[in-house]
């Protein structure tokens, strides 16, 4: 896109940004001494659903930040069972797992509060280099001018109608679902540029990397009596449900 075809809104949209990647590069160089590179290499567990190869043994689950009222929860923050993701709002499978997650909150298992979702960010710099962070950033700015709803509601939208692996024209759609979901237009450009939530990201994924995290989503299910299980790739509905089952047996 010709830089005069821009609308002014474009801009904030991919230069501030690009000052943050540079401390992300090299977090993300974990990634690459770790034997993996994001979301690669991919198996398949049978049910056609890609999933990434098992993290090093390095981290542990048991490092998970403490679930607070300032994480983006779906579902009861007192359920006995959360499900904490790390993901990339640019990664394919995220995509597909977080589908996945919406149809167990929609169920039994979450409108009956046995369950409850965690999001938290972990974009991989080195495959979608500015665009997954100003993603990120974008989720925050939504949560801060319209709450927790708006977060979901953005994240929602977000991973219907775009495509994925740095191919998403953040100018023109974060905009529209800034629109869509009736947030302030001037006061979202305001938080984006102030470089605000730049911190909070980075340390969701120093967190996802000290918990043994090297691709996403990357998920780490929480059990009533604090043990966790690890939930790698994007497993499909009867595997995470069972995972599910298999925590809230922990009392």
């Amino acid at each position: 896109m010709e830089e005069n075809a821009k609308s002014n809104i474009a801009n904030p949209y991919l230069i501030p940004l690009a000052i943050v990647i540079a401390g992300g590069l090299i977090a993300g160089a974990v990634f690459m001494n770790g034997g993996n590179s994001g979301n690669v290499p991919i198996t398949n567990n049978g049910n056609n659903q890609p999933t990434q190869a098992a993290p090093q043994p390095s981290g542990s689950t048991d490092d998970v930040r403490s679930i607070t009222a300032e994480d983006h929860i779906k579902g009861d923050p007192n359920a006995p069972v959360k499900i904490v993701e790390y993901s990339d709002f640019e990664c394919p499978f995220c995509k597909r797992f977080h589908d996945t997650m919406n149809q167990v909150m929609a169920s039994e298992l979450g409108t009956s509060g046995e369950v409850a979702w965690v999001y938290r960010h972990f974009p991989l710099d080195q495959l979608h280099p500015v665009k997954a962070r100003a993603e990120a950033v974008a989720s925050e700015c939504a949560a801060e001018l319209g709450g927790n709803d708006a977060f979901w509601q953005f994240a929602d939208r977000f991973m219907e109608i775009t495509p994925s692996n740095n191919r998403t024209e953040i100018e023109t759609v974060i905009p529209q679902i800034v629109r869509e979901i009736g947030l302030d237009e001037t006061a979202f450009q305001t938080c984006f540029e102030s470089g605000k939530y730049d911190e909070h990201i980075q340390d969701d994924v120093d967190n996802a990397i000290a918990t043994g995290g090297r691709g996403t989503p990357w998920s780490i299910v929480v059990a009533p009596n604090g043990k966790t299980f690890p939930l790698n790739g994007a497993q499909p509905l009867a595997a995470v449900q069972q995972l599910i089952g298999l925590a809230s047996q922990e009392q």
